[in-house]
């Protein structure tokens, strides 16, 4: 059995982000890790309170999106942009269909292949995850220079965050 370190302060587990480059790069370190452990909270209550996994929520984001700019989504396509093999891909669609979510056709031009498609496509990517809407009414109340130096920021950290998972 193995028994957990009891837990510390916040302020105290971010210490290993204190850095030379000045208190502001401090506080954007700690506010992303603060934003990790709330995500990683989010997604224990969001499984504990059965809902969809935050896997299959990403998929509905991404069939939604990639319909409305009028492109096809494959079950290949929706496993390259999860990370995640073909025999994961075909549970996921299973719970997806299952749910009333989507519906799989056969590819207009590769009968070898089928589409993605949302059966309500009434729904807005927004619907699938409600918090999307409120990090864009957030990030309506940043200027245009404020905007692209988070979003230049946030860019970076998703791309060490996925060179890590690698």
């Amino acid at each position: 059995m193995t028994t957990e370190a009891p837990s510390q302060p916040a302020e105290h587990a971010a210490e290993h982000l204190r850095s030379d480059r000045g208190e502001h790069a401090d506080d954007a370190a700690w506010a992303v890790e603060r934003l990790r452990l709330a995500e990683s909270q989010l997604g224990r209550r969001r499984q504990a309170a059965c809902g969809p996994s935050d896997t299959d929520r990403a998929a509905m984001r991404f069939v939604l999106e990639e319909t409305d700019l009028g492109r096809l989504v494959t079950p290949s396509d929706l496993g390259e942009h999860l990370g995640i093999v073909s025999s994961s891909v075909t549970g996921l669609l299973e719970r997806l269909r299952d749910g009333g979510l989507i519906e799989t056709r056969p590819h207009p031009s590769d009968r070898r292949s089928k589409v993605v498609l949302p059966v309500d496509r009434n729904d807005d990517p927004e619907s699938v995850d409600p918090l999307s809407a409120v990090i864009r009414s957030l990030a309506a109340e940043l200027d245009e220079d404020e905007a692209a130096a988070v979003a230049r920021f946030l860019d970076r950290v998703a791309a060490a965050v996925d060179e890590e998972c690698r």
